[in-house]
């Protein structure tokens, strides 16, 4: 999962930044509201983790922003207002969810995890294709029953592919959302992760549609 956290709090936002990193997330982190609104434009997200009381341009405006121009992204609202009409404020506004701080680091990253399936049209946290099951929270895979090793880039990768198996993905999506933008990536990254995944998995699981990019399909699919 690649998350935009946009919170001016220097101490809660590093706080925030390692733990979501430790559950094996890609953070960008923006402290004011018009660089969050920048990087909404320029980079691909699965979630918004979103401070009402941002400088240059608050919160809510942005929301607002977002949802006037279309903008679908999941926004998690973490905000020290714990008003009702806060509340109902931003949810009217387009927040698919709200939390107020001080709040516990397990429940803010679950209920990460159940706005991004609820995007995603899933009911249960669990991805499948075929006989390979992920399981996105524990970061645990099993082909065929058996456990999988993967390295973390590895298993984000397998993670994009498995989200709509038999949809193509391109090379700068993925790379898109595996890296956060501080990281210096190499010009064939995302081929040497696909060419160690490919050799873990075995088969003819990740398909390459040559000029468009990559898709996963179960070896015994029709």
């Amino acid at each position: 999962m690649k998350v935009l956290l946009a919170e001016d709090d220097q101490l809660l936002g590093s706080g925030v930044e390692r733990a979501l990193q430790q559950a094996g997330m890609r953070i960008d982190w923006v402290r004011n509201g018009e660089s969050a609104e920048t990087a909404l434009s320029t980079h691909t997200y699965d979630l918004l983790l979103l401070d009402l009381g941002l400088p240059r341009q608050n919160g809510l405006k942005l929301l607002q922003r977002m949802r006037q121009a279309e903008n679908p992204l999941p926004v998690l609202v973490v905000s020290a207002r714990d008003a009702i009409k806060d509340r109902v404020g931003a949810l009217n506004l387009g927040a698919d969810d709200y939390l107020t701080k001080p709040f516990d680091l397990d429940e803010l990253i679950a209920r990460m995890h159940a706005l991004v399936r609820r995007r995603g049209g899933r009911a249960t946290p669990d991805l499948k294709a075929g006989s390979l099951t992920m399981q996105p929270q524990s970061r645990d895979v099993t082909l065929d029953g058996e456990p999988l090793q993967l390295s973390q880039k590895e298993f984000d990768l397998l993670h994009i592919l498995m989200e709509t198996p038999g949809t193509v993905r391109s090379r700068e999506e993925m790379e898109e959302r595996m890296y956060s933008w501080e990281k210096d990536i190499g010009s064939n990254a995302v081929e040497v992760h696909l060419h160690n995944l490919r050799r873990k998995l075995g088969g003819n699981w990740i398909r390459n549609v040559r000029g468009v990019g990559y898709k996963l399909v179960p070896p015994d699919s029709a």
